[in-house]
């Protein structure tokens, strides 16, 4: 798997701590604080209500040292373990963050006319500030240690938690929101490290208090040891209200933190949520201001979907088409609005099931999904619940099946289980963090690790699969980086051998899923051992197969490394169906955007060529059997590169490889992207409407190899006891040719492209003349 970052990570800073020394030649009764390297002098400890003057001087070992260019202070209040009231983001410069150059290496700014006015926190305490010092394009900072500086608050007393207190847990709630009835709700929030330790406090804080923390029965959770959870009953709700909360946990000689809660429907995020737009979620709940950072929702009595279809029969493996679609750039919209609008498209072209890539919340609002946070909510920048359970009551009136896209391989550091247990000094998840890894032992992993071997994720994913099954109503999923489900220390050359604990692992996942949805699709991306993906296989799951490499060679017009024999389950000892064949994924480079780029001849440089070129392929896809899969306007041979910007122009490189890519809903008025639809769309309905021909019991023949290039490509495909029976002949190059084509039985033949052209066979073999960039294809039964 590629790296698969979001393009709008939120600027998460290094905590770490630096001495406050007494500085040399500062009047003592100015505030001001000197940098020099990772040293602070402080003339005295700045009060909130008074200015703050910080000179930073670069020595010879500093990035900025010698520097001539603006430098800009990137500071924030430091409340409960994040960041506040940043002026900026990091890559904007803004004029009062502008420091001052009082020399050689010298720079100056001052908050003035006081610290709070300067960064306009209102009543929140400031007690502690983060520091650092970057150039104007944020490339350098001026020491690699980011600093933090005290501060005094009279005016805004920090609050004080009480001693615990202990009780026992209630027998009926588990981790996270419990519904008890219509006026009653119990929070859950597991607290143990890998130590045995916990925090020394723990409150909630939210609407239904005011946001204001006490030590009373509103605030304080108790702690019961033996569950190893805080937990506090909330009494006198309103059920049809939504209510916004955070938990408040920390030691008492540290910082204290917010979290939200692991197990939230719905989140608030006070960075993200403005810029989502009323029409894809109308009405959002505004942010709460007495939250600091992610807020969890719940409502006693939320809406209830009245699903349309309750005896949906999804498709037997061996029928899946499956069309890959990212709900952020398949429409204008980019939301599940948008998407709503094209399903009658993607029902004329054929598929009969829909893989979302993730809807999970995620961080920021512009990504492809991959850097998940809450497992439990769906991405509010795609619309609201109700509009993802309208969504797939209309896949499944369609006859398309839903498959959710979920990645467990790795959370975010806004995940609250990070959060819970965090080192800021490495910023990494810590140490004594029972659900992450510190590194992960792998070498594909992004963000922070999950540990798979813990009782405490294992039970989180299941808990997870299972909710969404019954609340989604979906029909099965694909799992990411299945290959980082270890505890195994490999590197590249050993990730992929066998891993008995792996396998183990992913068994049980598939047995939790089986036990809600017995037909549920478990599809894996793997990319492991043979042997490791048949026992896979033999226990119902299925495994991806890249062909990518095959057939942009192919479309491209060269011969080397075209071999599509791979796509066949039987270039293997795993059973049928097993293997989810596709020419194109979110992670690979476009076909098109290939041929456009290095083509052989007229492919290069006639579009009408390219899209024939890509007829062929189809050809050589479609009709093989077991479950296929489709990129997002594959049919209409989307020719942006993957690493394209969202202007659409190409870069060498893979920063922008998840960033949103221009819609092209226009290639579909265009006469030769169409056909290569239409053919598409003929190819799929020859598989729905002759189901037999692809099952486990049909017979594949083919020479697809490097050495049946010149000569044309051969396909056979026969049902049991050759009822039915298709010819595929191709022609991948830029010249016409004739060839000699076996056929199994003599008499009359459908031309399936040309339902009223027929071929009459005398002998085992006829001769056909192939078009240039074309495919033929035969069949011993009428299409109609």
């Amino acid at each position: 798997m590629k790296n698969k970052l979001s393009i709008l990570i939120p600027f998460f800073l290094l905590a770490v701590a630096c001495a406050e020394d007494p500085a040399p030649n500062i009047e003592p009764e100015q505030a001001s604080i000197v940098i020099e390297n990772d040293v602070r002098y402080a003339s005295t400890l700045p009060d909130a209500d008074n200015s703050l003057t910080i000179q930073f001087k670069a020595t010879s070992t500093s990035a900025l040292y010698g520097y001539e260019g603006d430098l800009y202070l990137h500071a924030g209040v430091i409340s409960e373990g994040t960041w506040l009231y940043v002026p900026a983001k990091w890559e904007t410069n803004v004029p009062k963050c502008k420091m001052t150059q009082k020399g050689t290496n010298v720079w100056t700014i001052t908050l003035s006319p006081s610290i709070r006015e300067w960064f306009a926190s209102g009543e929140t305490p400031v007690t502690k500030l983060g520091v650092v010092i970057r150039s104007a394009d944020g490339t350098r900072k001026g020491v690699d240690k980011d600093l933090f500086i005290n501060v005094t608050d009279t005016k805004y007393n920090a609050f004080q938690p009480a001693a615990i207190v202990r009780k026992t847990l209630p027998s009926n709630v588990r981790h996270g929101i419990n519904i008890i009835d219509d006026k009653t709700v119990t929070l859950v929030l597991y607290d143990k490290d890998t130590n045995g330790s916990h925090k020394d406090f723990a409150h909630i804080i939210g609407d239904f208090n005011g946001w204001k923390l006490s030590n009373d029965e509103k605030s304080q959770m108790f702690r019961d040891d033996a569950a190893s959870c805080w937990w506090i009953t909330l009494t006198g709700l309103d059920a049809d209200k939504e209510y916004a909360f955070q938990y408040y946990v920390g030691m008492k000689d540290g910082d204290p933190i917010r979290l939200a809660d692991a197990y939230s429907r719905k989140i608030l995020d006070p960075d993200n949520d403005k810029y989502i737009l009323s029409t894809t979620y109308p009405n959002l709940q505004p942010y709460p201001s007495g939250a600091i950072g992610i807020a969890s929702v719940f409502q006693i009595k939320p809406d209830v979907y009245n699903w349309k279809v309750t005896d949906f029969n999804a498709p037997d493996a061996s029928e899946l088409v499956i069309y890959e679609m990212l709900f952020r750039d398949f429409t204008s919209t980019g939301d599940i609005n948008g998407a709503m609008e094209k399903l009658d498209y993607l029902q004329s072209l054929g598929v009969n099931a829909i893989e979302l890539m993730p809807v999970q919340e995620f961080d920021g609002n512009d990504s492809w999904g991959y850097n998940p946070c809450f497992y439990f909510a769906m991405d509010k920048a795609y619309g609201t619940d109700k509009m993802y359970k309208e969504f797939i009551d209309a896949c499944h009136e369609r006859g398309m099946a839903v498959i959710f896209d979920v990645v467990y391989n790795h959370a975010t550091g806004a995940n609250p289980f990070a959060k819970l247990y965090w080192n800021a000094s490495a910023n990494k998840t810590a140490a004594n963090n029972p659900w992450f890894n510190v590194d992960a032992p792998h070498p594909y992993s992004v963000f922070h690790d999950f540990n798979h071997e813990s009782s405490l994720v294992r039970d989180f994913v299941k808990r997870n699969l299972q909710f969404l099954l019954e609340e989604y109503n979906i029909d099965g999923f694909r799992f990411d980086l299945t290959k980082g489900f270890t505890q195994k220390s490999s590197t590249e050359q050993t990730a992929s051998n066998y891993d008995a604990s792996r396998v183990a692992i992913l068994k049980d996942y598939n047995e939790a899923i089986k036990n809600v949805k017995a037909d549920a699709y478990i599809i894996l991306e793997h990319f492991c051992d043979n042997q490791e993906e048949t026992e896979l296989s033999s226990n119902g799951m299925m495994v991806w197969r890249n062909l990518n490499n095959a057939y942009c060679q192919s479309g491209m017009g060269y011969k080397e490394n075209s071999d599509f024999s791979n796509l066949y389950y039987t270039t293997s000892s795993r059973p049928a169906n097993s293997l989810v064949g596709y020419m194109e994924s979110h992670d690979e480079e476009r076909v098109s955007y290939k041929q456009t780029q290095w083509g052989v001849g007229t492919i290069k440089t006639d579009l009408a060529t390219r899209m024939d070129q890509l007829k062929a392929n189809a050809a050589f896809f479609f009709t093989v059997p077991g479950p296929k899969m489709i990129w997002q306007f594959g049919e209409l041979g989307y020719d942006i590169s993957i690493n394209a910007d969202p202007t659409g122009t190409a870069h060498d490189d893979d920063t922008y490889r998840t960033a949103r890519k221009p819609v092209k809903w226009e290639y579909a008025k265009v006469p030769q992207r169409k056909e290569l639809y239409e053919t598409y769309a003929t190819l799929i309905g020859l598989r729905r409407s002759h189901s037999e021909l692809f099952n486990s019991t049909s017979t594949l023949e083919w020479k697809v190899s490097e050495n049946d290039w010149e000569n044309g490509r051969f396909l056979t495909l026969s049902s049991l006891g050759n009822a039915k029976q298709i010819v595929v002949v191709g022609n991948l190059t830029n010249t016409a040719m004739k060839v000699e084509t076996a056929f199994p039985k003599t008499g009359t033949w459908y031309n399936y492209r040309i339902p009223s052209e027929t071929l009459t066979v005398t002998s085992s073999t006829a001769s056909l003349t192939v078009p240039a960039n074309d495919f033929l294809i035969y069949t011993s039964f009428s299409k109609e």
